[in-house]
């Protein structure tokens, strides 16, 4: 039986056109007669034709496969900056929720601290320092986007401190980390992997953001803010430089979102149901 929440049509929308992305991912550059970085001297600036479907950019290359490459570096940073986001954050709620008293508030004044300063000034900072690479750009969008999995962490981590197993594995003898490890980090997962598809978003937005100042992915490679700046400065003659990356990145912001929402909100009736 199909859980309700994931009946609704609002879904099954989002799951076909994440589903479209990854596929065209995957699948267009092996088939497609043009590379990402390949120019076509005759179709320079060129509307969509049935040679180049989406049309060029304003240097000639197709603008579908530089879409569908935006894609996959825009989605890879995105994953990758919110996987070291969790490796960091998850164990960093747990301890704080699971020691309560000096630990928790030394952990989350620290976080607390981090909230007050614009975090997408320091992955600027970062990239400038470091080189503007794109290792260097995911992790450092993974450095500073674990606050919000450690305060989520940490809500859990607390309820799950109170329960009858954590008191016996420390009567047992067991270390702090023990519990943590094989107790409430298993136990807190759950809802942490829930927020994961509402974190993605935002990784990509900031990504498109510093790629669209210019301080992210650089030429020849390209993101979906790579691709949009370059529509920004060939607006007013090339439009759909700008609405082909616009509204791919677009779509796909709004499909994660309305996934993460259904996913929180299955979450919470099994929760509920279960309790």
């Amino acid at each position: 039986m199909v859980p309700r929440a994931l009946q609704k049509w609002t879904v099954r929308i989002a799951i076909t056109w994440i589903a479209v992305v990854v596929i065209a991912v995957v699948g267009l550059p092996l088939v497609s007669e043009w590379a990402f970085d390949e120019i076509d001297w005759t179709a320079i600036n060129q509307p969509p034709s049935t040679e180049h479907w989406l049309g060029t950019d304003s240097v000639g290359r197709d603008l579908l496969i530089r879409v569908v490459y935006g894609a996959r570096v825009s989605l890879t940073i995105a994953v990758l900056a919110t996987v070291i986001s969790f490796c960091i954050g998850i164990p960093w709620g747990a301890v704080a929720g699971l020691n309560r008293g000096r630990i928790d508030q030394i952990l989350m004044r620290i976080v607390d601290g981090l909230y007050a300063i614009p975090l997408i000034l320091i992955v600027i900072l970062l990239v400038m320092l470091l080189g503007r690479n794109i290792y260097f750009l995911f992790i450092g969008l993974g450095l500073v986007s674990w606050l919000d999995v450690a305060r989520i962490t940490r809500g859990q981590a607390l309820i799950v401190s109170k329960e009858a197993y954590i008191e016996a594995s420390r009567a047992m003898g067991a270390k702090s980390w023990s519990v943590v490890w094989h107790h409430v980090i298993p136990n807190v997962k759950n809802p942490a992997l829930v927020y994961t598809t509402l974190m993605i978003p935002g990784v990509i937005i900031a990504e498109s953001f510093i790629s669209f100042l210019g301080l992210g992915v650089q030429e020849p490679a390209t993101s979906w803010g790579v691709l949009i700046a370059d529509g920004v400065a060939n607006l007013h003659g090339s439009p759909w430089q700008l609405a082909v990356p616009g509204i791919t990145l677009t779509l796909t912001l709004i499909a994660i979102n309305a996934l993460g929402d259904n996913l929180r909100e299955l979450y919470i009736e099994r929760k509920t149901s279960t309790s």
